[in-house]
């Protein structure tokens, strides 16, 4: 240890950390989003085959052009809300009971996803396992109840690995989300290429019409209560049938809003980004699976394909049997990562709607409480896998089954969700960054005619789900009608107990009496120390984090806590982390999180105990190896005086004492500089002026030719320090005073002009 290390005194401080903030590039949030939305290639295309018929195929592809529309409604309400998502922007057009409701049949689509993507993923096991015994010798003949149960017990498996996963935080699953995405693209690649050379060998006609005499299968199974009935005969209900059993092709569009708080910088393009690739993978991915199951898969044995559909057509490629085999074990590899993390997707969605609904004050604070180690909601996560095991054990692994149940939820929580953003375009009309396109001008008002068209599909299709998927709507208003009692009566609960105090604040852990430093705080040199004090004035905090490349450059944000003199940085006394951190604290930096997760920054919270502000703010700044300090502009003192203040405690530092700046800023983008400690001094021109005609007098005289200015400021200033000793000293100081007040004075105010949104540079 350095001496001067070993003369700086002890600083205690309280770091706080949350696990909102974990920001991630547009490929993580992608690969989260795909893990849902492309796994479903591996169970749509049977599904809804078997209970459409051979046409299935047109209808996915249509489902999946849809979605890029549904995926335009999603960015437009993630753009308006930073923390978006069905729950709040429900809300925020409708009220709280459409809200509530809403984000119960969301969950109902959550608690389902995991459970069909890991019994699926089982199924496709158990088919590959079936196999391998025939081409051995040794058939196993598994049985469609075995096939379930033994796809059931892998699922079970599936959610506890992902279960602990979710426990150790979000960037861990992003991890995992990214390696699934890139094995999976190696195997689309080369199943596309495989399936276009069978077809080029073996040409086959494309799947029939929907519309094809003989091809739509209308019976009870797909058409529920509308069998029989003489809605069933009219052509759109037809289609809207197909639609509607097809629509599992793009679950997962939900969990693109909740991922958007994730998105790193600049986050409304990350946005797009991400909504683009997620479109191109599963529209080529989904689409093309199921054409080319019905195109190389025989109608007499396919319908045994259903349940592990991809496996299908690996089997019945052009090439050697053992080629093909090894292909399918590669298919039913990545299918088991996909489908798994399609497991953990529903997990980390769930998740984040739980939160947003907590943050509200529609769940306890007790939901939301971070885990002690990695700072993870694990009561919600343990809630949400609770249930799908729960799901997973009643289904007997019956896919088809959990298909069924699935499409309810993911119907009307779209359908909710255009609603309600098509109702804020008419509330909130300017509050855009970006908007669905299909926008058209009349009478001086803007008509949404895109973001209409999109609402009127989806609720169509939520209504025709409603009559012709049975179980799924009589589990799902169920599902539904228990959670909106339970979200209600803790409702009313945490109004009681809250009386008026603020609503949506994060969870953070606090660690106590931790010794101030760069490293122990993970900073790197050279950050800049932002010091907060209003959660509803954090103006210079969005601009310090707009202009700053936070790849390059750490930003810390600390607030001081007061205390009287007996706590000092001395480290005497120690202090409890309740002392420092309380419901004001938690309200600042729900503020603080929430500027910056609308940036996709990341910041560093700090509370530092004090008896004095500037000295915890110099203090904090020297320990941290700042070399800026942010603040905005008080209400009791003026930039000056915050600037002497500040300077003032930097004097009071021990050696070696930091070269440092103190920004202090204004709410219209304006902002002072003051250096602190020696530095150059600002001039006026007329000193400069004086300055040169001194040293114009001085040079004059060849003796002195090699004179400098600084030589000249150097007797000025030795003068004017003796001076100050001796008799002239009142003068002298009634001189400066009048300088003081002068009206000529150097310029200290740097402008900072105020950053364009995400998406406008």
């Amino acid at each position: 240890m350095s001496s001067t290390s070993i003369r700086r005194p002890a600083a205690k401080v309280f770091v706080a950390t949350t696990v909102m903030l974990t920001f991630i590039s547009f490929w993580r949030a992608a690969a989260i989003v795909l893990s849902d939305l492309a796994s479903s290639a591996y169970y749509v295309g049977g599904d809804a085959e078997k209970v459409i018929g051979k046409s299935a195929p047109w209808f996915i592809l249509a489902v999946m052009l849809f979605s890029y529309a549904v995926r335009a409604l999603y960015i437009e309400s993630s753009a308006m809300f930073v923390r978006g998502g069905v729950y709040r922007v429900v809300k925020e057009a409708m009220g709280g009971t459409l809200a509530k409701i809403s984000v119960s049949a969301l969950l109902f689509d959550y608690v389902l996803t995991g459970p069909i993507s890991a019994v699926s993923a089982g199924q496709y096991l158990a088919g590959f396992v079936d196999d391998i015994g025939r081409y051995l010798g040794h058939p196993i003949n598994f049985t469609e109840k075995g096939t379930n149960h033994f796809a059931a017990a892998f699922a079970a498996l599936v959610s506890l690995y992902f279960w602990w996963k979710n426990i150790q935080g979000i960037h861990e699953s992003s991890d995992k989300a990214m390696k699934i995405m890139k094995t999976t693209t190696v195997m689309v690649v080369m199943l596309i290429v495989w399936c276009l050379i069978t077809l080029i060998k073996h040409p086959a006609p494309l799947p029939p019409s929907p519309l094809s005499p003989g091809t739509f299968h209308l019976t009870h199974e797909s058409l529920g209560w509308l069998y029989g009935s003489w809605a069933s005969k009219l052509t759109l209900v037809i289609l809207l049938v197909g639609f509607g059993h097809s629509v599992l092709a793009m679950s997962g569009e939900e969990t693109l809003a909740q991922v958007n708080r994730e998105i790193e910088h600049p986050k409304l393009k990350n946005l797009e980004k991400t909504g683009l690739v997620i479109f191109l993978y599963s529209l080529l991915f989904t689409s093309l699976v199921s054409f080319f199951a019905v195109m190389i898969i025989p109608d007499s044995v396919r319908p045994s394909f259903f349940g592990n559909l991809i496996s299908g057509i690996a089997m019945y490629l052009v090439g050697p049997y053992t080629l093909k085999l090894l292909f399918h074990a590669f298919v039913v590899i990545v299918g088991v990562l996909i489908l798994s993390g399609a497991q953990n997707t529903s997990i980390v969605g769930a998740n984040g709607v739980l939160n947003r609904v907590a943050e509200d004050g529609v769940l306890t604070d007790w939901f939301q409480k971070p885990q002690r180690r990695y700072g993870t909601s694990y009561r919600i996560i343990n809630l949400i896998v609770g249930l799908q095991l729960l799901t997973i054990i009643l289904s007997r692994g019956n896919v088809y089954l959990l298909a069924a149940l699935y499409a309810f939820g993911v119907i009307w929580s779209f359908a909710m969700k255009g609603l309600a953003v098509l109702v804020l375009r008419y509330t909130e009309p300017e509050n855009r960054q970006w908007k669905v396109p299909g926008n058209f001008h009349l009478f001086g008002k803007e008509i949404p005619v895109g973001l209409t068209i999109i609402t009127v599909v989806l609720f169509m299709t939520a209504i025709i789900n409603l009559f012709t998927k049975q179980e799924a709507t009589i589990a799902g208003v169920i599902f539904t009608a228990v959670f909106f009692a339970i979200f209600t009566v803790s409702e009313y609960q945490v109004a009681r107990k809250r009386r008026g105090k603020p609503e949506m604040l994060d969870q953070f852990r606090v660690y106590g009496n931790q010794e101030l430093g760069s490293a122990a705080l993970g900073v790197r040199p050279g950050n800049i120390l932002v010091t907060v004090r209003d959660p509803r004035n954090l103006y210079y905090l969005r601009q310090t984090l707009s202009r700053t490349d936070t790849t390059k450059q750490d930003v810390v944000v600390m607030t001081a806590r007061l205390y009287h003199r007996e706590h000092t940085f001395s480290g005497s006394t120690q202090m409890d982390a309740d002392e420092v951190f309380d419901h004001y604290e938690q309200e600042l930096f729900t503020s603080v999180v929430a500027a910056a997760e609308k940036e996709g920054k990341p910041v560093s919270l700090l509370v530092v105990p004090a008896t004095d502000v500037f000295d915890a703010i110099v203090v904090t700044a020297q320990r941290l190896d700042s070399i800026r300090i942010v603040c905005g502009a008080s209400n009791k003192l003026t930039a000056d005086e915050q600037g002497k203040l500040t300077g003032d405690a930097w004097e009071r530092l021990p050696e070696p004492r930091p070269r440092l700046e103190l920004e202090v800023a204004f709410p219209d983008g304006r902002a002072r500089i003051y250096p602190l400690g020696p530095h150059t001094p600002r001039l006026r021109q007329q000193d400069l002026e004086l300055l040169h005609r001194i040293w114009l007098q001085v040079t004059s005289d060849p003796e002195y030719s090699g004179l400098h200015h600084y030589h000249i400021v150097a007797l000025a200033l030795q003068e004017l320090e003796r001076e100050l000793q001796g008799p002239q000293r009142a003068e002298l100081l009634a001189e400066l005073r009048r300088q003081l007040l002068s009206e000529m004075e150097p310029p200290l105010t740097t402008e900072i002009p105020p950053q364009p949104s995400d998406g406008k540079r």
